[in-house]
């Protein structure tokens, strides 16, 4: 089969033909339909996030068909259409049973720690695959995997109420799923902080308050907009000490700011004043569960998070056109999501 690997960190992805990966009782072979590229597969390749095992073959955000299944697999059978969890875990440990396998101690990130989907075919644990809704086409299933599903565990650790407002730092994968899924909270008012005159645009079409970082303070204007107030929840999606310590500031009393993006800085913050005057809570969220899929593929299928034909970019399995779309992350791009198109039929 085909597959776009990388094999040396710092270096270009390079195309190859390896043996289709055979299954075990408990694996099911999914054929790829569509698969996102992230961020952190630009991180992959530079070497930021250092892979340990390669070559790999990279990409966690799957959807496909279902080719084959073990003996052991009895949700889903041949033919059926899935989106994919990207942590695969072993479902016996304490964290696993407790449903937090983002800590197994023996857990593997798809496309990271184990082939990906820059490839016709991906064998994953049958507890990783998902139905997929006929209302949902592969390519927004496939991304759903990880921006979306992330932005709605950062919600749901920051414990966002119907009727509180929220800041959100950052509007790419991430920031266009929050968005959208704070309104399926029924949250009251959402502010979204960035620099791209595009990407706020784009937030202030779907209903929230646009604070362009660049013509003042975000948290003064946030305090402005709020009357002094400040937020209930931020959610800090850009992987910036500067944007972190922003996020904890902007909040009001009893608020709690969940911090999603990484990076290897410190943050600075003043205990009294920002953190015990108010009671505010600094939340850290890693990945997202399995247990919230069913919701998150619910909030797709009805309609409440959404994703315009504009706001994505596709690609071929092509090796050349994948390593230019990770390219482009080195830059802030308009778009939300560039997506390979991988299997257009069965």
């Amino acid at each position: 089969m085909r597959a776009v690997r990388l094999t040396d960190a710092g270096k270009p992805l390079h195309e190859a033909e390896i043996d289709p990966p055979e299954i075990g009782p408990s694996d099911v072979l999914i054929r790829v339909a569509a698969c996102g590229i992230c961020h952190s597969d630009e991180h992959y390749r530079a070497g930021i996030s250092r892979i340990d095992r390669l070559p790999v073959t990279l990409g966690h955000e799957i959807a496909g068909w279902v080719e084959k299944v073990g003996v052991d697999v009895k949700h889903v059978t041949p033919g059926d259409r899935v989106c994919l969890h990207y942590l695969a875990h072993c479902g016996n440990c304490e964290f696993c049973i407790r449903g937090l396998e983002q800590f197994c101690c023996t857990g593997e990130m798809i496309g990271k720690h184990r082939d990906g989907g820059y490839a016709e075919f991906i064998k994953v644990p049958g507890r990783n695959a998902f139905l997929l809704p006929d209302e949902i086409s592969f390519e927004i299933g496939a991304i759903m995997m990880c921006s979306s599903a992330t932005a709605l565990h950062a919600l749901n650790k920051a414990r966002l109420k119907p009727g509180e407002s929220t800041a959100i730092f950052g509007f790419g994968g991430l920031g266009f799923s929050a968005l959208q899924l704070a309104r399926a909270f029924d949250c009251e008012q959402i502010y979204v902080v960035e620099i791209n005159p595009a990407k706020l645009a784009s937030a202030q079409m779907l209903g929230a308050v646009p604070i362009d970082e660049t013509k003042g303070n975000p948290v003064e204007q946030i305090a402005d907009a709020t009357n002094g107030k400040g937020v209930d929840v931020s959610l800090e999606l850009i992987g910036s000490a500067k944007t972190m310590r922003q996020a904890v500031q902007c909040l009001g009393a009893l608020g709690r700011a969940a911090l999603v993006g990484l990076t290897a800085e410190s943050m600075s913050i003043f205990p009294y004043m920002e953190l015990i005057n108010k009671e505010v809570e600094i939340i850290g969220v890693s990945d997202h569960l399995a247990a919230e899929l069913p919701t998150l593929i619910e909030f797709a299928r009805s309609g409440k998070l959404r994703f315009p034909p504009d706001a994505l970019r596709f690609v071929d399995l092509d090796v050349e056109q994948i390593n230019a779309s990770l390219d482009a992350f080195q830059n802030s791009i308009d778009h939300v999501r560039t997506v390979i198109r991988v299997t257009s039929d069965k």
